[in-house]
């Protein structure tokens, strides 16, 4: 796999300026050095959310969002990493360069090869869109489904005249037909090339930069199949592509949440209504790949099956491919429709409201799990209840540990009368419980954080990233891992002093996916640090400092009480008795 040299991630970001970025999305005002608004990711009446040019980062004080420009991008434009780099390199009219992989020359011709089928999809998409405006048949069915046209057109709906070679004649003229097959558009028999799409309403499915790169399409009368896929090309994968997620990330609407459906026209249907977060599969069951898409856009999955004997069988399905990527921070649910009613019928027969409320009330995925085991498997006799334990290894050995997994077994051992321990033992999981009670760098943010001296130094070095890289190297910070933060610091000023021009947003950029980011993120939140140059140095050389009395404290604590067990070699007791010179020395500087 290819990937973003580092160092073009540095200088991207380097180049951005995010005030830019922001007030283009959110309308932003002067506030001192900073800008404010009213948050975009949570509703308040007072501005809370700032943004600031000299760090090139933005912080809400009301629901703690925070972040860089990529950041921003990521979360208010609904995109990945990748994406959201594309976007702003793309805006400066640069191109993205990768590494590791395919070598550029063989990554270039790669792309060039993609390039007309990209190009005969688009002519496609243009011309089905031509067709529907000229089939009164077709606009009548649009009709009769209750679509209008500001929808249709959102959609980029269209027709496939009922001709063996319309789109063949239409295109062929600049674009090669080895491009149109290449691309799904036409159908091979024996000798015979034809129009795959004959007589359908046309959906083009687009990926996550909007481009055509397949299309479904339902017939109109009671042909077979009712619906059907562009075939797999280089562009167009079934099991990795979902309907209408561009469109869901382009609704400008806040998007925690993606609901999950079954068709073309529930996912338009619903978008019509007001219902913008609905996605689905094309086709296929919901795949592995298509939920960890989903997982790195929001952190709330909804699946909507009905609710009979098999809506409740695709669902245990989606559920055995769901539990592989669930983690703690990860919801998924189910919402069960009354027999008969998929989402378009349902929201035109209750409305908006009552389908919202049903999504509400979703059944949680570990409440599912248990309901659908114990309904498979009634009854009090321990043959009942080891069925039960049996069938749920399977889904439960690809649940990653965590709370979630803890609180299913936990919920297993009530049912089935174990201890949770046996539980796990039968699962075939090991528990391995944490074992590090060493203070972590960050506490929770609703408890109070003090403010050790590695954290401030820390936040310092974000705030201020050339006071590491002007650090002098003849007082080294001590290695010590009983410093909880040491070692962090330790990379950020070996990051620092390769990098002496990195900003503070580059300096974040590099823990972006990593434990220690929203941690990092927090102590940027401590904006008396972000003034004086001056007073920032003299507090960062302080923290250092402090530093270092704290190391020699805990080592000759240590130390002393091996002296006390008379556990010491000579090189321990050379040390114990140059800890306690610089101790007497610390001590005696610190009383001036």
């Amino acid at each position: 796999m290819s990937l973003i040299p580092q160092h073009f991630i540095d200088d991207l970001i380097a180049q951005t300026d995010i005030v830019e970025i922001i007030n283009a999305r959110v309308p932003l005002k002067r506030s001192g050095h900073e800008y404010k608004a009213c948050c975009p990711f949570h509703d308040e009446k007072t501005p809370s959310f700032y943004v600031s040019p000299q760090k090139q980062f933005y912080h809400c004080f009301g629901c703690g969002a925070h972040g860089t420009a990529l950041g921003f991008l990521m979360d208010y434009d609904h995109l990945d990493f990748v994406e959201a780099i594309e976007l702003l390199a793309g805006q400066l009219g640069l191109d993205v360069p990768r590494e590791g992989g395919h070598d550029s020359a063989e990554r270039a011709r790669h792309d060039d090869s993609r390039a007309p089928l990209y190009a005969a999809l688009e002519a496609a998409d243009q011309w089905y869109r031509t067709q529907l405006a000229q089939q009164p048949q077709a606009i009548d069915y649009l009709k009769q489904r209750g679509l209008d046209g500001e929808t249709a057109k959102r959609f980029g709906l269209g027709y496939a005249p009922a001709g063996w070679s319309g789109l063949l004649t239409a295109l062929s003229a600049h674009h090669p037909r080895e491009h149109l097959e290449q691309a799904g558009l036409l159908a091979r028999k024996n000798d015979s090339v034809y129009d795959r799409f004959r007589d359908r309403i046309m959906f083009p499915i687009r990926d996550s930069r909007g481009r055509t790169i397949g299309f479904g399409g339902r017939v109109l009368g009671d042909g077979t199949p009712k619906y059907l896929n562009s075939s797999e090309t280089a562009l167009f994968h079934k099991g990795r592509e979902l309907y209408g997620l561009f469109e869901a990330r382009q609704s400008r609407a806040p998007l925690d949440t993606i609901l999950i459906v079954e068709g073309y026209m529930d996912v338009i249907g619903l978008a019509q209504s007001g219902i913008v977060n609905a996605v689905a599969t094309l086709g296929t069951a919901t795949t592995r790949e298509h939920l960890q898409r989903l997982f790195r856009v929001v952190d709330r999955l909804v699946f909507c099956f009905d609710g009979d004997r098999a809506g409740r069988q695709a669902a245990w399905r989606a559920l055995e491919h769901a539990l592989p990527v669930m983690t703690d921070g990860r919801e998924a649910a189910f919402l069960f429709l009354p027999d008969g009613e998929d989402p378009d019928s349902f929201i035109r027969r209750h409305g908006k409201e009552a389908f919202a409320q049903r999504q509400q009330h979703a059944t949680a995925l570990s409440r599912f799990l248990l309901d659908e085991l114990s309904q498979r498997h009634t009854g009090n006799s321990m043959e009942a209840r080891a069925a039960l334990l049996k069938e749920a290894g399977m889904p439960l050995r690809e649940l990653d540990p965590g709370a979630l997994k803890n609180q299913i077994i936990d919920a297993i051992a009530l049912e089935t009368r174990m201890s949770p321990e046996r539980v796990t033992q039968a699962l075939r999981r090991a528990s391995t419980p944490a074992t590090d009670n060493s203070e972590p760098l960050m506490p929770d943010r609703h408890q109070n954080v003090r403010r050790t001296p590695i954290r401030t130094a820390i936040a310092l070095l974000l705030t201020h990233p050339h006071l590491g890289a002007q650090l002098h190297n003849g007082n080294p910070i001590p290695h010590d891992d009983s410093l909880p933060g040491l070692a962090l610091l330790h990379t950020l000023l070996e990051i620092v002093r390769e990098n002496p021009n990195i900003t503070t947003a580059a300096l974040l950029e590099r823990w972006r996916g990593k434990p220690e980011q929203p941690h990092l993120a927090r102590l940027l939140e401590w904006t008396d640090l972000h003034g004086d140059e001056t007073l920032a140095r003299q507090v960062f050389t302080d923290a250092l400092a402090r530093t270092h009395e704290q190391h020699i404290s805990q080592r000759l604590d240590t130390l002393l009480t091996q002296a006390r067990r008379h556990t010491l070699d000579a090189a321990q007791k050379q040390e114990l008795n140059d800890l306690l010179t610089r101790s007497r020395t610390l001590n005696a500087d610190n009383a001036r």
